[in-house]
């Protein structure tokens, strides 16, 4: 991860500028700061930024009506949504266009940095994944041709180095390094990354079930109580049932447990 990561803090509340500048600065990273949408934009016309850091509740315009022109400009750029509970359905909702995914306030700097980390970790590892195909396969024709042996099954190699970023149970295969959805022989379902995470919770806990408030700390690491556990689960489970389940009103695969949460079947 570059430690001169840029990183843009989108939000009208001066503090949490503040705070959120500070904590992201000592850790080496380059912030800039923007009070309104409309001063994002002007400091967008200049180029991306590795991150992204939204509040969708501004004065001039919210974040939900800026978020498609920012996903024009630069469609790989993650955004992530920074929302109160009262704004948590709007949140899930630029999830569902294309936002990375969101946070909670008041920030916890704990979670904040190892989300940062781990989408900037995120954005490095296609361009890194074909760099390092490409050498093998440079380096594979070099062993044929000293060696003179049989043709290697490269795809075979690959697959077989790659076996650790694969999560496997029944029809499900999950790519942990893309954070897409393989269901049976169709063709990859791409799921946004707060969502994918707690698929990843169900299958690691499957068959059994997963309470509200385990789904929650284990999937994005809040600790919530059972009714606010309950909501959130709900959207995200609303999400994978549409993206998974051939009948979403009759549920093949994530069932739901009344009173306690979920589990996965399959």
């Amino acid at each position: 991860m570059p430690l001169m990561s840029t990183i843009l803090i989108i939000d009208d509340e001066p503090n949490l500028r503040r705070s959120l500048s500070l904590i992201l600065m000592r850790e080496g990273y380059q912030v800039t700061c923007a009070a309104s949408a409309q001063e994002a934009l002007q400091l967008l016309q200049a180029g991306s930024y590795d991150l992204v850091f939204l509040d969708l509740k501004m004065p001039d315009r919210d974040g939900m009506s800026i978020l498609p022109e920012m996903r024009r400009r630069y469609p790989d750029m993650p955004v992530v949504i920074l929302t109160a509970h009262a704004t948590l359905n709007s949140a899930m909702e630029a999830v569902r266009q294309g936002a990375r995914e969101y946070l909670l306030k008041p920030i916890q700097p704990d979670r904040i940095l190892e989300r940062t980390r781990e989408i900037l970790s995120q954005q490095e590892q296609p361009a890194r994944r074909r760099e390092i195909l490409s050498q093998m396969q440079t380096l594979l024709g070099e062993l044929h041709q000293i060696d003179g042996a049989t043709e290697f099954n490269q795809s075979v190699n690959v697959a077989t180095m790659d076996a650790a970023r694969y999560l496997r149970h029944g029809p499900l295969t999950l790519d942990l390094n893309t954070q897409d959805v393989l269901l049976e022989d169709q063709e990859r379902i791409t799921i946004a990354p707060s969502t994918f995470k707690y698929l990843v919770t169900l299958v690691r806990h499957a068959p059994h079930p997963v309470s509200f408030e385990t789904l929650v700390k284990e999937s994005q690491g809040y600790d919530l109580s059972r009714a606010e556990a309950r909501d959130l689960v709900r959207g995200h489970i609303h999400i994978l049932r549409k993206a998974l389940e051939p009948q979403p009103s009759h549920p093949r695969y994530l069932i739901t447990v009344r009173d306690v949460g979920y589990r996965l079947v399959a």
